[in-house]
């Protein structure tokens, strides 16, 4: 458990064992909580959990679950790493839960691996590894490393294991014991469509939508985005008003600036390369955008705004 973790993105994970064991009524799982220094783990929300031990010291386990949330960027615990790859090492399957995946990343145990993490995390995640094989599903299982997105993906994911342990008839009861009428199967968005976010009914505005959100960083001319709409410049503006509420150029803008506040936060790239990541042609331009939108220099937040 690392500081800054969502009890959201816990509970969906350990709570569909400890129902397994009820409605079995057997003692098929036991589990214990460890944390980097073996101190207490301090919850996204500001509850603290005792641990039972530092992951330095983990005994044998058969699943090794790393929950984290918040900025798992700034994680660096040498020792944590170093427990995690000896675990790897000794056959534990290792599993990272929202922001998890970061640090099992960071451990280099996600090279040339599938993978999922919230999708929160997903840019500073793409900017910092190019090894994993990220994908944008609940959960991902890919031999012995286990990824989720967190939230309530950990249930989904859950059921999924206790079913390959124990069979589908006891993973259907724990499904039915937390009011989980249906299990969602891993490749299942993490997010609202397009067209719920931005509560449109246009088929090409929804199309025009994704490419933006596609090409943040080598943002498309109106040009192209009208015929990928099907309509023409004139009529991609008015819908963007219709629905959006903005212009496109504006929402383009939008897109790249709230970009370059999650790289600023969770990466640890030059604000220059920032700036270019997040497609913008000059840093003056990239720092007084960002300014007045924010209310704060580029260089400020990432001097402060990790705190």
């Amino acid at each position: 458990m690392i500081d800054g973790f969502a009890l959201m993105s816990y509970a969906p994970v350990i709570e569909p064992f400890r129902a397994a064991n009820r409605l079995s009524g057997k003692t098929l799982y036991e589990w214990k909580h460890y944390s980097p220094a073996g101190r207490e783990a301090m919850a996204s929300n500001g509850i603290s959990f005792n641990v039972d031990a530092a992951i330095t010291a983990m005994e044998p386990t058969d699943i090794l679950f790393v929950c984290a949330g918040g900025n798992p960027a700034l994680f660096r615990g040498a020792g944590t790493l170093q427990a995690l790859r000896r675990a790897a090492r000794f056959g534990t399957i290792i599993g990272g839960v929202s922001g998890g995946p970061f640090i099992l990343a960071r451990a280099g145990l996600l090279d040339d691996v599938r993978c999922t993490i919230h999708w929160e995390h997903e840019e500073a995640f793409l900017e910092t590894f190019d090894r994993p094989m990220l994908e944008r599903g609940l959960f991902v299982i890919d031999g012995d490393r286990v990824t989720c997105a967190g939230g309530i993906a950990g249930l989904d994911l859950a059921a999924v294991l206790i079913g390959r342990d124990q069979g589908a008839e006891l993973a259907d009861k724990v499904s039915d014991w937390y009011i989980q009428t249906e299990q969602r199967q891993a490749e299942r968005p993490q997010r609202h469509s397009i067209i719920q976010r931005y509560r449109i009914t246009h088929p090409g505005l929804e199309k025009v939508l994704a490419a933006m959100e596609a090409n943040v960083a080598e943002p498309l001319q109106r040009d192209a985005l009208a015929v990928t709409a099907k309509v023409s410049v004139r009529q991609l503006e008015r819908l963007f008003k219709r629905y959006v509420g903005t212009s496109i150029a504006a929402h383009a803008q939008t897109l790249k600036l709230n970009l370059a506040y999650k790289l600023l936060v969770e990466t640890t790239g030059s604000i220059t390369e920032i700036s270019a990541a997040s497609g913008f042609a000059s840093q003056s331009h990239f720092s007084r955008s960002f300014a007045k939108k924010f209310g704060a220099n580029p260089s400020d937040l990432r001097r402060y705004g990790r705190t």
